[in-house]
């Protein structure tokens, strides 16, 4: 990772603001997010999971620099999940933190969407 982006990460994880970085890999949106996912961030991410119009749309989002995710976040996965699995596609989650891992089993989205260890798990399952 280029030197500004790291600082804009740690920049961004510091004010608690989200950024995310889109990019297409093999067919696969990937979303890479970076900071805090919560009440005042999630329209942020809730749009970058909107790919409504693209065919069977697969999406992995990379939670690998999200600190922090609540309630907020976990409504935003569980629609965007449904509204792509409507669609013929599906959402995958890669290398969250420990602590958004445990937000995750806590309340079971584990179970309901892919998560994996790597993003290159979550882009060949």
């Amino acid at each position: 990772m280029a030197e500004r982006e790291v600082a804009e990460t740690e920049q961004a994880m510091q004010a608690g603001e989200l950024s995310i970085a889109a990019s297409v890999t093999a067919g696969i949106h990937v979303l890479t997010a970076a900071g805090e996912i919560d009440h005042e961030t999630g329209d942020i991410l809730a749009q970058a999971l909107d790919v409504s119009g693209a065919p069977r749309p697969c999406v992995v989002l990379d939670l690998e620099q999200v600190a922090f995710m609540d309630s907020t976040g976990i409504n935003i996965l569980i629609a965007a999940h449904s509204t792509l699995t409507e669609a013929g596609g599906w959402l995958r989650l890669a290398q969250p933190r420990p602590a958004v891992q445990r937000v995750l089993q806590l309340v079971g989205i584990d179970i309901i969407i892919d998560c994996h260890e790597t993003l290159s798990q979550a882009l060949t399952a």
